[in-house]
C-alpha cells in the first residue's frame, strides 16, 4: 500500500531525514517539453534543425539514453512524474476516465509535498493536466505554493490564451483580449519562470516548468497547415519544408532559446552551483497538426510514437545539469522512468523516499555511477484496446488484449527498433513477463479493463 499524503505529512521528521544530500539541499528545476520526440534534439541525433542551448546543457552535464515516460500520452505520464506511481497503480491512467477527467485525490502524495517536508518553496509554471478548477487535483491542493498556467489539457492547446490560472484565480492576458494576439504563452511561461527564480533565490526551491511546445494545436491545423501556432517561423522561414514542419521546428527553436534563458538566469543570480536542472519530454512524438514524426526523424530510429507503448511512444530524451556536481559530457545508459523522479528528488533534498511507491531513486546515476535495486518497468494503455508493456533487464514484452491476447517480445540491447519478435523462441520469458503484467495491474473503476480481457 502506498503512503498517502496524511501518513507522510504526519510522520516523524527524522523518519524521512536519513538520506544525506550531496551538499546543502540543492534547488531542483524540472523542464518538461510536450510531444518532443527522442530524436528531436541535436544531442540525440537531430540534424535538420538546431538545439544549441539544450545540446550545451548535455555537454555540461549528463545525457541519459534509456529514460522512459510514465505513459505514452499526457495525463498519466505527468501523474507518474508527480506521484512516483506507474500506470498500473496511479490515480490517473489515461487522459480521461469513466467519469471524464480524473483529478489527483486528496490522499495522493506528490513530489511537491515531499519537498515541502524539507522546507522547499514549490512552483509549477505551464501545463498541469491533473485536476480541473475546484477539484482535489489542482496544484495548490497538491503541495505547490505557486501555480501559473493551464489546468486543462485541451485549454493548453491555445498559444495565445485569453485566460490562464494564477493560483486559484483566473488571469486574463491583456494582449490577448478580443481579437488581439500579442502575448504568446511560451514567452509568458518563461518570464514567469525567471521571476520565480528571482523571488526565491534565497531559499531552496523546486520549479516544475511544464512547457506546452512543441505540441500542435491539435486537429485544427491538419488541413490548413496552421497546426503549429508561432509568432514567426524563424529561423526556418526560408526552408523548403511544409508549413506544419516549419512551425514544429520553430517551436523547438523557442523551447531551446528559453532553456538557454533559464540557464543564463541561474548564472546571473549565482545559483548555478546549487541548482540541479533536469530536462525531458512527456511522451514520444505525435502525428498531429499536419506534422509527421518521420519528416525530421523525431522517433530517433525507434518504433512507434505517442499513443503506443513501443519505444518511440515512451522512450524520451533526458538530460541533467549541475555544474561541479554532475560530471560534464557524461552519457549514461542507466534505465529509469518518470516514477523514479519523486524518490530521486527526495534524496537530493536529504529525505528518504516514502515507502509504497513504484519509483526507485536513480541518484547514483545522476552523478555518473550506477543505480542498483532496479524494478521491472510497467505501462498500460487504454486507447485502442487494453495494452500492457513491461521491461525487465534487456527484455521487453508487449501484450495486446490480456492473457489470451497476442504477445510480442523484444531484446532491446540487440533490437532497440523492436523489429524481431522473439516470443516464439523464449516461451519461458513470455510466461515471466506475463506474470509481472498481472502482478503490476491494480483494478481501478475509472479505468475498467474490457470485459473480454482476462489478466
Amino acid at each position: 500500500m502506498a503512503w498517502n499524503r496524511r501518513q507522510f505529512l504526519s510522520a516523524v521528521p527524522s523518519a524521512f531525514a536519513a538520506a544525506t544530500p550531496p551538499h546543502s539541499p540543492p534547488n531542483i528545476i524540472l523542464i518538461l517539453a510536450d510531444d518532443l520526440g527522442y530524436g528531436d534534439l541535436g544531442c540525440f541525433g537531430q540534424r535538420m534543425f538546431a538545439t544549441p542551448n539544450i545540446d550545451r546543457m548535455a555537454a555540461e552535464g549528463i545525457r541519459f539514453t534509456q529514460v522512459y515516460a510514465g505513459a505514452s500520452v499526457c495525463a498519466p505520464s505527468r501523474c507518474s512524474l508527480m506521484t512516483g506511481m506507474h500506470s498500473g497503480h496511479a490515480a490517473i491512467r489515461a487522459n480521461r476516465g469513466a467519469s471524464g477527467r480524473v483529478p489527483l485525490r486528496p490522499d495522493d502524495l506528490t513530489v511537491a509535498e515531499v519537498l515541502k517536508k524539507a522546507a522547499y518553496t514549490t512552483g509549477i509554471i505551464g501545463k498541469w493536466g491533473l485536476g480541473e478548477a475546484g477539484s482535489t487535483g489542482i496544484p495548490n491542493a497538491q503541495g505547490f505554493d505557486h501555480f501559473f498556467g493551464f489546468l486543462n489539457q485541451d485549454h493548453a492547446l491555445e498559444y495565445y490564451p485569453s485566460h490562464l490560472w494564477h493560483n486559484l484565480t483566473e488571469f486574463f492576458p491583456p494582449g490577448n483580449q478580443g481579437a488581439k494576439r500579442k502575448q504568446y504563452v511560451q514567452d509568458m511561461f518563461t518570464d514567469g519562470a525567471l521571476q520565480f527564480l528571482r523571488e526565491n533565490r534565497a531559499r531552496p526551491f523546486f520549479l516544475y516548468l511544464a512547457y506546452t511546445v512543441p505540441h500542435a494545436q491539435s486537429e485544427l491545423g491538419r488541413d490548413t497547415g496552421d497546426g503549429f501556432v508561432v509568432p514567426s517561423y524563424e529561423p526556418y522561414q526560408n526552408k523548403d519544408w511544409p508549413r506544419p514542419e516549419k512551425g514544429f521546428a520553430a517551436m523547438v527553436y523557442l523551447l531551446d532559446r528559453d532553456v538557454g534563458r533559464l540557464l543564463q538566469e541561474l548564472k546571473t543570480l549565482g545559483l548555478e552551483s546549487n541548482t540541479c536542472v533536469l530536462f525531458s519530454s512527456d511522451n514520444g512524438p505525435a502525428e498531429d497538426g499536419g506534422h509527421t514524426p518521420d519528416f525530421f526523424g523525431s522517433r530517433g530510429g525507434l518504433r512507434g510514437m505517442k499513443g503506443t507503448v513501443y519505444e518511440g511512444g515512451i522512450r524520451v530524451p533526458a538530460i541533467a545539469r549541475w555544474p561541479g556536481r554532475i560530471p560534464a559530457g557524461k552519457v549514461s545508459g542507466q534505465v529509469w522512468s518518470f516514477w523514479d523522479f519523486l524518490p530521486t528528488a527526495a534524496e537530493l533534498a536529504g529525505l528518504s523516499p516514502p515507502a509504497g511507491i513504484d519509483g526507485r531513486s536513480f541518484l547514483p546515476a545522476l552523478f555518473g555511477g550506477v543505480a542498483g535495486n532496479r524494478r521491472p518497468l510497467y505501462w498500460e494503455q487504454k486507447s485502442g484496446g487494453f495494452t500492457q508493456a513491461v521491461r525487465h533487464g534487456d527484455w521487453k514484452g508487449i501484450r495486446h488484449g490480456g492473457r489470451d491476447g497476442s504477445f510480442e517480445l523484444y531484446r532491446l540491447e540487440q533490437d532497440r527498433e523492436e523489429l524481431k519478435d522473439r516470443s516464439a523462441e523464449h516461451p519461458e520469458i513470455v510466461r515471466d513477463l506475463s506474470r509481472l503484467m498481472r502482478e503490476q495491474h491494480l483494478n481501478n473503476p475509472e479505468y475498467p479493463v474490457p470485459g473480454n480481457v482476462i489478466l
